[in-house]
């Protein structure tokens, strides 16, 4: 076995595999960009290695420079975690030229299944169901355009090197082809230095379903069960599940062999997952394979007691699988959310800054629910431009579906993130949804269900109760603390037998939790200056996270964020009288909705635009964002240029 491994990553993913390595007492070696000087993985290592600039194309990227880290070390192996390096066939080279071993497949088998064209070919000779497309060379967009029209529509333009999601478009017609065919080929050289693009056809209402294999190199390989992963937001998975709610045992057992003679044929030694698409009909299509840890691994060790890292690095020493296929047993239900620094409000836009407050649910065992957050930050870490805005993975087990899913939106209530915009208000709606708690999903549920964007979840009667409730009971106790400072001229004595108005937007609601009437009985034992309020409002059990705002409190519970404002009747009398604050009419100007990088302008200065044309595209976080015309206009100025690095709001354009 190993004594010394290097990470050759970063993140949640770095932090989760040097936690395996300290159980099975192998050092560990970290490195790290100038934007990760001060990261948690460096800090948890037991050594780390400078390696470049902030850019991932002058760190984490160039092999040399991790071939030089494990020399100064002594580290024997690399884990590559996900991303970056972990399925270039040719690092895996270079490292076996310097006698250092690759905690991964061998590179055979990353460059038969690494490449989605040849890996697709493959398939195709090892009679694996795949998708109909093309694999060829597509040489241009007429060239693209005209294998679409012969395929038929929908399609899907995919990068051939692509992964996360980058480099893929939907084209549902002829002028879709032609400009998802240039991003995704700009995408593509952007993001892994290869625009080779091929198109397939595109299965309607499917869903994403994934099998995890595990393989030794003494010819010994089985699949660990799947994963549900159809809930996915510009082809990026944003909530995981295992096992899936629609496979049978019959569907799942003819897909995991399928997965196994698949890497048997490649002569696979690791963990790897192979991808599938699934219709409506439980007919399934080979998809890709992943030659690496996928993102969503956790879920599967949940549910089966695996630790797929220590697997991959005990499969690297050489030693044979110590379990069978029959072994395997698929135990409860996990589900995984994937936190992302960005904005649900402005269509998920990316959000940079530092944490200024960062309080996870605590981790472990309560009773049967288990909780689990495999995350790479901490308060006061900086969320920068140049990496993948995931901040953690939080995973709850239960045994059973919706007891996991109950569990996971209980968590989310208790996740404190301050100091940029994140995606926790749409995953605790998401928890909320009942096409999500009955498992009626497909990969279009997010475009389905929220087609203008994701907005603030407005609560019902019986919801905005529970909020009037919360909302007074905090402010009766901020009140009693006042009460207890010494040198007050008027107490606010007797406020608890005193009736109370709560304005919930622009609702004003009778509230009160003094016995009698109709009144909530509200217990709890919160205390001014918490940011978590748990308590029961009559005899529902609620988890919500309460922030002080001008004369009130900002409470979020189950997706909804409101403004809550507990006041006298004579206060909310005068209330209703003042004036509202009027926003700032932007609607003659093109804002740039997230810090980045101007890709391109697609417009004059005095130039006629009509809805829905590009106006100019604008790169963060390794993503192309295409911004559209909303309404036909005229653009009369350019603020920026391609080349611009912007800041949020910066305005790129004007319009007459």
């Amino acid at each position: 076995m190993f004594t010394k491994i290097l990470i050759a990553n970063r993140g949640e993913i770095a932090c989760r595999v040097i936690k395996t390595a300290r159980k099975m007492g192998i050092a560990t070696v970290a490195v790290y960009s100038d934007a990760d000087r001060d990261a948690v993985h460096v800090e948890m290592a037991d050594e780390a290695v400078h390696i470049g600039p902030s850019p991932a194309a002058l760190s984490y990227l160039v092999p040399e420079k991790i071939i030089a880290a494990c020399k100064e070390t002594g580290a024997q192996a690399v884990h590559p975690g996900y991303g970056f390096l972990s399925e270039r066939a040719a690092f895996c080279e270079a490292l076996e030229v310097e006698g250092i071993i690759f905690i991964g497949p061998k590179p055979k088998a990353i460059k038969a299944m690494g490449d989605k064209i040849e890996s697709k070919k493959f398939a195709n000779a090892a009679k694996v169901s795949t998708v109909p497309g093309w694999l060829g060379v597509i040489e241009n967009a007429d060239h693209a355009e005209k294998i679409a029209g012969e395929i038929g529509y929908p399609v899907m333009i995919k990068a051939s090197a692509g992964g996360g999601g980058k480099g893929m478009r939907i084209a549902w017609s002829e002028a879709e082809v032609r400009d998802g065919f240039d991003r995704a080929r700009s995408e593509a050289k952007s993001s892994f230095g290869d625009d080779r693009v091929f198109i397939e056809k595109f299965v309607v209402d499917p869903r994403h379903i994934e099998i995890q294999v595990l393989a030794d190199a003494h010819g010994n390989a089985l699949y660990l069960g799947e994963r549900e992963c159809s809930i996915q937001r510009r082809n990026q998975k944003v909530a995981e599940e295992a096992p899936s709610p629609f496979l049978d045992a019959e569907t799942r057992k003819a897909m995991g062999e399928q997965s196994v003679a698949l890497a048997k044929a490649v002569d696979y030694q690791s963990a790897g997952t192979v991808e599938f698409i699934v219709d409506k009909d439980k007919n399934f299509y080979f998809l890709e394979m992943n030659t690496r840890l996928q993102v969503e691994h956790p879920v599967t060790e949940l549910v089966t007691g695996i630790d797929l890292v220590e697997q991959m690095i005990r499969v690297a020493a050489g030693e044979k699988l110590a379990i069978k296929q029959s072994d395997v047993k698929l135990n409860g239900w996990a589900v995984e959310s994937r936190l992302y620094a960005e904005d649900p409000y402005r269509n998920f836009l990316p959000s940079i800054g530092r944490l200024t407050r960062y309080q996870p649910p605590e981790e472990g065992q309560f009773g049967d629910v288990i909780i689990r957050n495999d995350t790479g930050v901490t308060e006061g870490s900086e969320i920068s431009m140049f990496y993948d805005p995931m901040l953690a993975k939080l995973c709850t087990w239960a045994p059973t579906r919706l007891e996991a899913i109950d569990a996971m939106s209980e968590a989310l209530d208790s996740f404190v993130v301050d100091g940029i915009e994140h995606n926790i208000p749409f995953l605790a709606a998401l928890m909320q949804h009942p096409r999500w708690r009955e498992g009626r999903i497909s990969t279009a549920f997010i475009s389905e269900e929220y087609p203008d964007g994701f907005t603030p979840v407005v609560p019902n009667d019986d919801e905005k109760a529970v909020l009037a409730s919360i909302a007074t009971a905090v402010e009766l106790l901020r009140r009693d603390r006042l009460d207890r400072l010494g040198g007050r001229l008027a107490p606010h004595s007797g406020a608890l037998k005193r009736d109370w108005v709560v304005k919930i937007g622009d609702d004003y609601l009778s509230a009160s939790i003094i016995e009698g009437g109709r009144a909530l009985t509200v217990a709890s034992d919160w205390r001014p200056g918490d940011l978590i309020w748990r308590g029961t409002v009559g005899k529902r059990k609620v988890t919500a996270q309460v922030r002080p705002v001008a004369n009130g409190f900002r409470i979020a519970w189950k997706g909804m964020s409101v403004i809550a404002r507990a006041m006298l009747p004579r206060t909310a009398e005068l209330e209703r009288l003042m004036p509202e604050k009027v926003a700032p009419d932007t609607s003659n100007l093109l804002l740039c909705p997230m810090p980045g990088l101007v890709v391109s302008i697609a417009v004059a200065e005095g130039q006629e635009v009509k809805a829905g044309e590009t106006l100019a595209v604008v790169e963060a976080m390794k993503m192309e964002n295409v911004l559209r015309a909303e309404r036909d206009l005229v653009v009369s100025k350019l603020n920026a240029k391609p080349g611009d690095s912007l800041a949020v709001d910066a305005v790129i354009m004007e319009f007459a």
